[in-house]
Formats: structure tokens, sequence, C-alpha cells
């Protein structure tokens, strides 16, 4: 696999993730006025409330993601690993691995990979490991068969 394909892979869909949010924010910011303007007393606030309290949680959503675009703009995916670092894409006997940040299986060129973060309980586990070796995760042995 192109490490490099794979690391524009991870950046599109992180990008996909964080232009999906912002277009659902930004339709929901009126239509959570529009919505209270055509209620009446308590109904009126319950729904202003719950309307505010949606668009906090969106709002998270998308500082998160956009704290994980900056972690993925530091990562060199020209840069060559021994060890499973931030930046390794790894071939395993359970499939490859791409140790950047957290958006879980995707596919790019028709091959399927998992995009973890090192903080990730799989990440923590791999960090440091290099081709050869094996970890244990969740009563399973994972063999290491390249570092790149």
């Amino acid at each position: 696999m192109d490490k490099v394909m794979i690391y524009k892979s991870t950046l599109e869909a992180l990008n996909n993730k964080i232009n999906d949010l912002r277009l659902i924010l930004q339709e929901s910011y009126p239509s959570m006025f529009d919505d209270s303007k055509s209620s009446a007393g308590d109904k009126h606030e319950t729904a202003l409330a719950m309307a505010q309290l949606e668009q906090e949680k969106l709002t998270k959503q998308l500082n998160i993601l956009l704290l994980q675009e900056a972690s993925m703009k530091v990562i060199d995916p020209t840069l060559k690993h021994q060890k499973i670092t931030i930046g390794s894409l790894v071939e395993t006997n359970k499939g490859w691995y791409y140790f950047s940040i957290s958006l879980g299986h995707l596919i790019c060129q028709n091959n399927s990979f998992f995009a973890l973060s090192l903080e990730a309980p799989l990440g923590q586990i791999m960090r440091g490991k290099i081709a050869g070796e094996q970890v244990t995760f969740n009563g399973m042995i994972t063999e290491i068969i390249g570092v790149i």
C-alpha cells in the first residue's frame, strides 16, 4: 500500500466529516430561531434550550475534528518508520493500520485499512513495536508483518 495515498485518503475522509458537520451547523442555526418563534410559553423555552444544547454538541464535535485536522497536518507521509509511531502504516496478520487519527475503517484504492490514534488502546499496545513482533489485544495475538 502507498502511505502517501493512505494519508491523503484519511485527510479527505476527515475533511468530509468536517464539511458535513459545518453544513449541519449552518442549516440548524436559523431553524433554531424559526421553530422557537412559532411556539409559545414553556414550549418555546424548551424548544430553544434543546436546540442550543444540540448546537453546543455539534460545535464540540467540530472542534474535535479540527484538532484532528491539525494533528494530521504535522504528519509527513513520506517518512519511513522502523518502529510504530505517529504516521506509521502497519501491516499485520489482521489487516492494515494507519496510526494517525481515529477515524476507523477506511478504503483507499480498493485497499481496506483502519485509521487509529496512538492513544487508542491498540495504538498504545503497538507503539514502539517493530516488524516481526507480536502483540496481544483482547486476547488475540496480532503479528506485525511490516512497518512503513
